[in-house]
């Protein structure tokens, strides 16, 4: 019998709404290494662990396999649908057919609503899964504020409807948040970025919760397993930096677990990925145990090294520089945003 994590011990945090959500949650993103099967075994242990948010996307390929799971759990007792968080995203050649992905989605993960649900990427630039570094879309084009809210007026339309309960976004910057904020009618309760110790996004982090939008860290370990075509030469593994092994050392841990420690003491909520249970359940604890002192967050905050490690060159359009263009580095939407 795996070992067992009280959900009502685990940490909430508040969104905007009032609505609480676990501290951390559960990746099911198999970064195109674990097939679905393995993932939706992970998300049967993990349940049973004590774990009670699950972050899930259409592109990921596992959604029905994972809604065998959550189908079995209600129906064994397991866990009622209303104790799960569940988080899903509408991909990029979807948002013309926002509700459609929805309703797919709902039927595929058999949970009846989504609580959360993300615009993947600010984009409609598609690839295919499991894609390599080099491929294109010659259909890419650049972010467009009329198009993002084109997508996210469907979104709107989902929580009037009573299919999703809250609207997140995601791989969003500060220059395309600035544009589209003030055109929504219901703000967003959550946005997912990609933070670990040497990638803390600060700014952006600092904005996000100043306009009450709870932030959510993909990748949190650094993520040694992402796909081979987000692997750079001059890419940094968090976890080996000498600062992160002392602080491990002195708390008698893996370094994974004081990065999803700093993560949740900083005030982002995590979504790690492990198809291991000792790993998942270690990850759980590591919420609810032995926290970090002030002085031990203070020297991981000196850790940022600008280490963003999922880039986005599939998404580039024709006439784009480099993945920069993604992100906005010079403090405006690059490629005019109209």
């Amino acid at each position: 019998m795996a070992e067992f994590v009280n959900p009502a011990i685990v940490p909430k945090v508040k969104v905007y709404t009032g609505e609480e959500l676990p501290c951390v949650g559960m990746g099911t993103f198999g970064s195109d290494r674990f097939s679905p099967e393995q993932v939706s075994n992970a998300v049967a242990g993990a349940i049973r662990c004590g774990y009670r948010m699950f972050d899930c996307a259409a592109c990921y390929g596992n959604e029905d396999q994972i809604g065998e799971v959550f189908k079995a759990a209600f129906e064994e007792g397991v866990v009622e649908r209303k104790e799960l968080y569940i988080m899903t995203k509408v991909w990029n050649d979807m948002h013309e057919r926002v509700e459609e992905s929805c309703r797919k989605s709902i039927a595929d993960l058999q949970c009846d609503y989504i609580d959360m649900f993300f615009i993947h990427w600010p984009f409609p630039n598609y690839h295919a899964p499991g894609c390599d570094v080099d491929s294109r879309n010659p259909d890419s084009k650049p972010f467009s504020v009329e198009e993002f809210i084109n997508t996210y007026r469907q979104c709107e339309e989902l929580v009037e409807k009573g299919l999703i309960r809250h609207i997140g976004i995601s791989n969003m910057t500060i220059p395309k948040l600035e544009a589209v904020l003030p055109l929504m009618k219901i703000m967003p309760a959550a946005c997912e970025l990609e933070l670990h110790p040497c990638f803390q996004q600060k700014e952006l982090f600092d904005y996000l919760t100043a306009h009450n939008i709870q932030p959510i860290g993909f990748m949190p370990l650094g993520s040694p397993q992402r796909p081979e075509r987000d692997m750079m030469p001059e890419d940094i593994a968090d976890l080996q930096m000498p600062e992160m092994q002392e602080i491990a050392k002195a708390h008698n841990c893996h370094p994974a677990l004081i990065a999803l420690k700093w993560a949740h003491q900083r005030g982002q909520i995590p979504i790690p990925f492990s198809v291991h249970e000792m790993e998942y359940v270690s990850n759980l604890k590591s919420m609810v145990e032995d926290p970090l002192t002030e002085e031990e967050m203070a020297k991981i905050a000196t850790l940022e090294r600008n280490n963003r490690l999922v880039k986005g060159q599939v998404f580039l359009w024709p006439g784009a520089k480099n993945w920069e263009d993604l992100w906005d580095l010079d403090g405006e939407i690059t490629g005019g945003g109209k």
